[in-house]
């Protein structure tokens, strides 16, 4: 390889790293003219990249905009994988404990995705897919997340969260915003079957350092859900604290 095309190389993947930061705190995406615009970068040179990202599944376009795609969730768990296996332990402890199925799920902006679980030995249980996505403002995890972001950032998520699931989601933005303030100040946060019914969830985030962000939650039947939530809410604190203590080794 010469060094005119390993340069020309390294300043591709410079200007597509370029790309993807700018689009990164910006979950409601952009266009090409404002990305052109943010980057510094010729429309033509953007346009080019794009469409090569966008095949690779690394951004998608729809009608909103240019966004990050699905391709990145994946790379992103594999790279990782440290904090799903640290926090694996506690997580088998926090299901024994409380005999229902515990979710570890990774922050996408308007979605959260689950990436590794624990199953309840119970009959009637909770259970969903390893990599399924799940609407950030109806499910306990999206909401202890979003409890995260800053004023600016969840303005901008705001017109994306209007996907209902059931009767009991939240659909307007004052009582969204309502219920993660609410979630910010005590700390945890809660979907009594908003995001499916006949199920209920509680969860933290995880304070994990630089990176990507987490939250633990429990997953349990909304007809154990309430008898048993001073027992959940104890347990998952007490994981939070076991899994961030070995994160901060």
């Amino acid at each position: 390889m010469s060094v005119e095309t390993e340069t020309n190389g390294s300043q591709v993947i410079a200007r597509a790293a370029t790309i993807l930061r700018a689009l990164e705190d910006r979950p409601a995406g952009l266009t090409m003219s404002a990305l052109a615009k943010i980057t510094a970068l010729p429309r033509t040179t953007v346009h080019r990249l794009v469409t090569s990202l966008i095949a690779q599944q690394l951004l998608l376009q729809d009608s909103d905009g240019i966004k990050l795609g699905p391709a990145l969730a994946r790379l992103a768990a594999s790279a990782h994988t440290d904090i799903i296996a640290l926090a694996q332990p506690a997580m088998a402890t926090l299901g024994r404990r409380t005999r229902e199925t515990v979710d570890l799920c990774v922050w996408r902006g308007s979605h959260t995705v689950l990436v590794s679980q624990f199953v309840s030995d119970q009959e009637l249980r909770v259970a969903s897919p390893v990599s399924t996505a799940f609407p950030s403002h109806c499910a306990a995890h999206g909401k202890a997340l979003l409890a995260e972001q800053s004023a600016e950032a969840l303005a901008s998520l705001l017109p994306q969260l209007k996907e209902v699931r059931t009767e009991k989601t939240l659909q307007d933005a004052k009582a969204l915003l309502k219920d993660i303030a609410a979630t910010r100040k005590q700390g945890y946060a809660i979907d009594r079957e908003e995001h499916a019914r006949g199920v209920c969830g509680i969860s933290v985030a995880l304070q994990t350092g630089a990176g990507e962000r987490y939250a633990l939650a429990i997953a349990a039947p909304a007809l154990r859900f309430d008898e048993q939530f001073a027992h959940l809410l104890a347990s998952l604190l007490q994981a939070k604290a076991e899994i961030e203590a070995l994160v901060a080794r």
